[in-house]
């Protein structure tokens, strides 16, 4: 945990309330997001035994699997799931909009899809489920003696291309609500039970006349809360292995249909209360305003959607079990960017969240006391000159200056224009004064006057850090270009009969 997170966990401990870590809402929320809860079965990692699903909070819609251990029942369960999903899916697939790539002479304008098809779970070990359900259903045959319907494998590729993304901390498509809730309130319980969905919102929203402490223990009865999922309460785990005993050993088809629907029942009574948290959770996180950086994110969470699916159309190939050593490279490069942007994003957006880096010394805040508006130095040409204008800050006596001389700085204020630290001076009561040569977002002018708004003037307080979003990514060579001592140029995946027959546990 950071200081600051810290110091909110404390704060929130003695006031009976959760604090909050951020000023705007720093993940996108879809209009209409697919909200899945999953159960499985006691003792098995990915065995489905029922789920809640759905974009309806008022009407959430019940798979169930009365009898997990069937391998018929596990894929018509896969295939109901399909049919709920990929519709969702193509309800996304509709209007789209331009946009462009490249820059120069490599600019193409594409289309991509004005909507992407967001999937809300209650909690990390739901992301995991989503995960290893894509896996176990992507690589099945359409035909042969292990034939399965063609929308469970379809289900499987948009699975795991949710769980591969749930990975980037900047996208939006796969999101876990324990996590989002976490990283926007710290309440005064420890992270793990923060994985608890009713005790993390007993703790945000404590119901009238309780605090969040009184609340969150009442949230952990699993008779009243039962678990988020996947996993289920070991009390209820004993209720439902005497139904699934009694529908397995009734004869009567009348009889054991009727011990069907108990069973549904209890499932669905198992997974109602984490439903109705979901939504509450969306309620709370909607009442934040979102982040300026949040719609550029989703922009690229619809770039990948529409890619993905143009893939699917034209390939229709499955991701393959391991990545090659070029395309391994290449993502573990893409999630180090992803995730200095993200945290980037992150402080531009939310003053709360760049007061972490002050206390590390990656950012500082200042009062302009002075500007030279006039200043030019020698350029790269002999004889030549460029307009540098200067600004001086003054720290207040608390503040830590942790960048040095000559360190590239930007303000979120003016994220357009680069900054060089020219000078530090310590004051006599413990501030600064520092010194910043400023270089372009001056409306594209090469000399002065200055632009109205573009030069900071004297009085306005300025934040500048190290952190830069839009530095760019890592260059990585194509697959293509896999070198021979890393297996040479990967041969596209092909699924195999042995994928086909692998046991779904």
């Amino acid at each position: 945990m950071s200081v600051l997170s810290t110091v909110a966990a404390l704060t929130a401990s003695r006031t009976g309330r959760a604090e909050p870590l951020t000023t705007v809402r720093h993940q996108h929320l879809d209009e209409k997001p697919f909200v899945l809860v999953p159960l499985t079965l006691a003792g098995e990692a990915c065995a489905p035994l029922a789920a809640l699903a759905g974009t309806d909070p008022g009407h959430p819609i019940l798979l169930t699997v009365r009898q997990p251990r069937n391998r018929a029942e596990r894929f018509r369960f896969a295939e109901r799931l399909a049919a709920l999903l990929l519709a969702h899916i193509d309800g996304c697939r509709t209007e789209t909009e331009p946009y462009t790539v490249g820059r120069g002479k490599e600019k193409e304008e594409r289309l991509r899809f004005q909507r992407a098809p967001q999937l809300l779970v209650p909690n990390g070990e739901s992301i995991a489920y989503v995960r290893l359900l894509g896996r176990l259903t992507r690589l099945r045959a359409t035909a042969g003696p292990y034939a399965v319907d063609p929308s469970v494998p379809a289900l499987g590729k948009w699975l795991t291309w949710y769980a591969e993304l749930a990975e980037f901390p900047n996208s939006g498509v796969l999101l876990a609500m324990t996590r989002m809730l976490a990283a926007h309130w710290a309440t005064g319980q420890s992270p793990s039970e923060d994985s608890h969905l009713a005790s993390l919102l007993a703790w945000i929203d404590p119901p009238e006349g309780s605090d969040g402490a009184q609340a969150a223990r009442q949230a952990e009865d699993p008779s009243v809360w039962p678990p988020a999922g996947p996993s289920t309460d070991p009390v209820f785990d004993r209720t439902l292995h005497e139904l699934m005993t009694r529908y397995d050993e009734t004869s009567d088809e009348r009889g054991r249909q009727a011990v069907g629907r108990q069973i549904d029942r209890e499932l669905h009574g198992q997974m109602l209360p984490t439903w109705r948290l979901m939504w509450r959770g969306v309620e709370l996180l909607r009442e934040l305003p979102e982040g300026s950086h949040v719609p550029g994110r989703w922009a690229l969470d619809r770039r990948w959607f529409s890619e993905y699916a143009e893939y699917l159309d034209a390939d229709a190939r499955p991701q393959a079990r391991r990545d090659q050593a070029v395309r391994a490279a290449r993502r573990l490069a893409r999630l180090e960017d992803a995730v200095a942007r993200y945290e980037a994003e992150r402080a531009y957006d939310d003053p709360l969240v760049m007061a972490e880096y002050e206390l590390t010394g990656e950012a500082f805040t200042g009062t302009v006391t002075a500007r030279d508006e006039n200043r030019f130095v020698s350029g790269d040409r002999p004889g030549s000159q460029v307009w540098r204008p200067t600004i001086t800050l003054r720290t207040s006596t608390d503040t830590r200056v942790g960048p040095a001389v000559g360190t590239e700085v930007k303000s979120p204020a003016r994220p357009g224009q680069g900054a060089r630290i020219l000078e530090i001076r310590r004051e006599e009561d413990g501030g600064h004064t520092v010194v910043l040569q400023l270089k372009g977002g001056f409306a594209n002018k090469r000399k002065p006057p200055a632009p109205a708004g573009t030069l900071a003037e004297a009085g306005e307080e300025l934040t500048y850090t190290t952190l830069n979003p839009t530095a760019m990514p890592s260059a990585l060579p194509d697959e293509e270009h896999t070198p021979w001592t890393h297996g040479g140029p990967p041969q596209p995946y092909e699924p195999t009969n042995e994928d086909a027959e692998e046991t779904w546990e």
